[in-house]
């Protein structure tokens, strides 16, 4: 297949463009970074791109938590407006298979249960809490300690910042491009994605990106909160990998007219101050400092199950989290 891959000049999209070779296919980049006049917003310019397209990776977006709501106005119309620009053009050029960079943010806070109450839903933690360092969610019934668990894709979505909310958008607007066309679309929904090429010094970059700059500076990670927050973090690779078994899946395994999300994370959690530990000792830097800051945004614990993109349509991570991180500490990693 002739596969467009938007934002393939990125971090995760430049990988996907290598992964698309390997299996055969014909990745062409679409990307702002490579040609000042390849933006998704662009009707003309994506129009022109989809000539002779079979298929359609979507990777190019703003990410990472931003900086306030001052950047809202920006992440829309990137993520959304570009996305709605996209799947337009490919409705009209007949284009019918659509693989979406998601993101697991979508949910919210993570899986809990509570031991009287059973699986509960805390909301936003609050300011008060947060300053006086409880940064674990209580249940909202009896305010008792939960137990964090698993998401699967049934799970209800609650964006908790502007950039999850794009998100879940673009799910949306795929969605319904998949149901006016007939066509197919997959959701990935990426955890914490992180390897070679990573963009560093920049307010949107991945957590891993934050710890390896700071190495790289001779300085010691900032780990925030207390340290013990649980996220899935999954190699570039591996998400790769998983954009071409989902661009090759069959019409048998996927539905036409609708959109399929699939978790896509490594199946094995660790917290951030062991991310940072192991990226430290990896990289022969100075021991990470658990700072007790935070950001309003951050969610506390959010690891979800990746089985069902495993049981559905046979990917599964191959990249270990030591392996992972001993070939980043040594890994280049790009400019803002």
């Amino acid at each position: 297949m002739r596969v467009l891959v938007t934002g393939g000049a990125g971090f995760i999209g430049s990988h996907v463009a290598e992964a698309l070779a390997s299996h055969g296919h014909e990745p062409v980049v679409y990307d702002i970074r490579a040609a000042p006049h390849a933006d998704v917003r662009d009707p003309d310019a994506v129009r022109q791109a989809l000539t002779g397209i079979d298929a359609v990776c979507h990777q190019a977006a703003m990410v990472g938590l931003g900086t306030g709501f001052s950047d809202a106005a920006e992440y829309v119309s990137r993520n959304d407006l570009g996305t709605a620009v996209l799947l337009t053009a490919m409705a009209d050029a007949g284009v019918r298979r659509l693989v979406l960079a998601g993101s697991m943010v979508v949910y919210g806070e993570g899986r809990y249960e509570c031991a009287r109450h059973g699986v509960v839903r805390p909301g936003p933690r609050a300011v008060a809490h947060l300053d006086a360092g409880r940064f674990e969610p209580a249940c909202p019934e009896c305010g008792a300690d939960l137990a964090p668990g698993l998401v699967g894709e049934d799970a209800p979505v609650d964006p908790r910042n502007v950039y999850a909310t794009t998100k879940l958008a673009q799910e949306h607007l795929a969605a319904a491009w998949a149901r006016a066309t007939g066509g197919t679309a997959v959701s990935l929904r990426y955890h914490n994605v992180y390897g070679p090429g990573m963009p560093r010094d920049t307010p949107y970059a991945g957590v891993a990106s934050f710890f390896r700059s700071a190495l790289a500076r001779g300085e010691a990670p900032r780990v925030f909160e207390d340290g013990r927050q649980r996220r899935d973090f999954v190699h570039v690779r591996d998400v790769a990998a998983a954009n071409a078994v989902a661009l090759e899946a069959t019409s048998a395994e996927l539905p036409e007219g609708a959109l399929t999300a699939y978790n896509t994370g490594s199946g094995d959690p660790h917290t951030v101050g062991e991310m940072a530990h192991a990226l430290a000792v990896a990289y022969g830097g100075p021991a990470p400092v658990v700072t007790g800051e935070y950001r309003l945004g951050d969610v506390r614990h959010i690891t979800a199950d990746s089985s069902r993109l495993r049981a559905e349509l046979g990917w599964k991570a191959r990249v270990g989290f030591e392996e992972g991180m001993r070939e980043f500490a040594d890994s280049g990693m790009r400019g803002a």
